[in-house]
């Protein structure tokens, strides 16, 4: 397993390659995959309150 310097270097090396700005532009879209995902479980879809409408 890996120890807290080491969780460190990597950090730093991940934010060297993608960017401060890419990285979270991809935490956003993670976290809106994730709403997107746990609405879709719970059965709150559109298409169905449509169907129900008509």
């Amino acid at each position: 397993m890996f120890s807290g310097w080491e969780w460190i270097v990597i950090l730093i090396i991940v934010i060297l390659v993608f960017g401060v700005g890419r990285l979270g532009k991809l935490g956003a879209d993670l976290g809106e995959g994730i709403r997107a995902f746990r609405k879709g479980l719970s059965g709150d879809d559109e298409p169905k309150d449509e169907e129900k409408k008509a």
